[in-house]
Parts: C-alpha cells; structure tokens; sequence
C-alpha cells in the first residue's frame, strides 16, 4: 500500500472541495481557488473534514497514480488556505533586485539589467536588495518562477556568488594552488 496514498487529507476550517464526474478536484479557500484533473481511475471519498483517496487495483500504473493524486490535491488545500513562498538570496558584490511596478529588475553583474514581467497569480516581494520573495497559492508555479530568477545566475561554487534559495548549501571548491 502507498504510504503517501493512504494518508488521508484533513480539510481546515473555510476551504471547499467539490469533485465532478470527470475527477475534476475544485479547492476554494480564502486565498482563491484551484483545480485539477484527477485520473478517472482514482477514487475521491469525501467525509466531514476528511478527504480519502483510494486506488482500484495494485497494478502499477494504478500505484503511480495513488500517491501522486493524493499529493496534488494536499497541495492544493495548502495552498488555497496557507500558500506557499520561496526566498531567493543575491549573494555578489554589486547584485541587486528591484522592484519597479510589475517588474522585478536585477543586476547581476551583466551589462545591462534583467527586467521580468510578476506572472499573473503570483506576487513578488523585495524586503531588502538582496531578498526576493516569491508568494502564491499554486506550488508548482511558486516553484517554476523561482526557478527562473535563479536561472539568470546560479551559484558558483568556488565563491558562491549568485542567486540561491534561502538555506540552499552551496558545494564549494577549492581554488588553484600556485607552486610552493
């Protein structure tokens, strides 16, 4: 049996869950709603505050299934009732983000800045030169856009300068040795 599968779904306080025929999870919450198309195969069991979700047989496009659509659907409950952040840290002399209407602007060292439009759903947030938070309900998204900013520089491992994720450990290498 799949241990992530199996695990039931406690629903809080305010979020809504509707499934239709089709397996088309609805979550409503107070930071908005989220869907998603559920494989048919799987079965959506609704109780109280309880969400349980069950596998027909033990094939093994059947357990794929299982553990993947329970996980889905937990992130979606989290992130209409809690959301989800990532925190970026610009580690370099001279690197910085701004941010200018809906646009984030980072220098990173090139010759010109990096300008990127905020993704609708999603809110940018620069507490300080050096930090950019990425807030928003859908993980994947959160996940996907971080990963972007952080694709313009990505740490170097003999200095670590870049851009990194909040508590990210940067594998360093050791520089040249000159003849002694």
């Amino acid at each position: 049996m799949s241990r992530i599968g199996s695990k039931p779904i406690s629903v809080p306080q305010g979020v809504e869950i509707t499934v239709d025929d089709n397996n088309l999870v609805t979550v409503k919450g107070p930071l908005g709603t989220l869907s998603q198309q559920i494989s048919k195969d799987i079965n959506i069991e609704k109780a109280d505050n309880v969400l349980n979700i069950t596998r027909p047989t033990d094939n093994k496009k059947h357990k794929s299934l299982h553990g993947l659509s329970r996980t889905l659907v937990a992130n979606m409950v989290q992130g209409v009732s809690a959301g989800y952040h990532k925190k970026l840290e610009l580690v370099g002399v001279g690197y910085k983000a701004n941010k200018q209407g809906n646009k984030l602007v980072l220098n990173l060292g090139y010759s010109h800045p990096i300008e990127m439009i905020d993704p609708e759903g999603l809110t940018i947030e620069v507490p300080s030169q050096t930090e950019v938070i990425v807030k928003g309900i859908d993980k994947q998204r959160v996940g996907n856009y971080a990963a972007k900013i952080r694709d313009h520089r990505k740490p170097e491992p003999y200095k670590g300068k870049g851009i990194k994720y909040s508590g990210e450990v940067i594998r360093r290498k050791e520089g040249k040795t000159g003849k002694k």
